[in-house]
């Protein structure tokens, strides 16, 4: 398994903190924003100082996952909307295929790569071991049909947003939670009234609490 974890890091050319696969209790998929790259959501991994964890990141090409605002009519960000779900799949998928339980995976987002980490786990619902929406939600205009199919039953799901975030409307915050309750998972959303568009402490209090299942016995 840790051979076959290591060939998927290097498929998918993630950057890498935290314990090394040898040892890893568990794995955390980090997805970053707009504007950012995969190095710069690896100092998360000392923040949370959680050294039995292993941090995977991909790099968006143009260090963009998709061009328009995630509430834009959904063809004004094909195909690159479309590619950057299919690309998240795919290494979730080839993490499970390394030997990775579900319950020891999380997954982790950042406004953008907040959005994207939504749409991709409800999109391809599974036990998630933890999943961390930070500053985003499900993609997709607003009346898009939240109709997915599957169940979350066993996942845990942290959602943090500032109640007046210029990118993240506090409505489709509301919208994802009631979206992944809908479909079994266990809920945790914080609203926090004037805070600005980034992670805070709270949130990562929020972030090691959840991510303590993966590596509990």
């Amino acid at each position: 398994m840790i051979e076959v974890l290591e060939h998927v890091v290097e498929r998918h050319g993630l950057s890498r903190a935290g314990a090394p696969p040898s040892r890893a209790s568990g794995v955390v998929l980090l997805i970053h924003g707009r504007g950012a790259t995969a190095e710069s959501m690896l100092p998360l991994a000392g923040v949370l100082a959680m050294p039995d964890l292993c941090y995977l990141a991909p790099q968006a090409v143009g260090h963009s996952w998709y061009p328009q605002s995630f509430m834009a009519p959904t063809a004004a960000n094909e195909p690159y909307l479309s590619r950057a779900l299919d690309r998240v799949a795919a290494i979730i998928a080839d993490i499970l295929g390394a030997g990775v339980d579900a319950e020891r995976l999380a997954v982790v987002g950042f406004s953008q790569g907040a959005c994207l980490t939504s749409e991709t786990v409800l999109r391809n619902p599974r036990p998630y071991g933890f999943v961390g929406v930070l500053s985003g939600g499900a993609i997709g205009p607003p009346g898009t049909p939240r109709d997915y199919a599957g169940t979350l039953t066993g996942a845990k799901v942290f959602l943090g947003c500032s109640d007046h975030d210029p990118h993240i409307p506090l409505a489709r915050v509301k919208e994802t939670t009631a979206v992944f309750t809908r479909m079994g998972a266990k809920v945790t959303e914080r609203i926090y009234a004037g805070s600005a568009h980034g992670i805070n402490d709270d949130e990562v209090a929020h972030l090691r609490a959840g991510l303590a299942a993966l590596v509990t016995p």
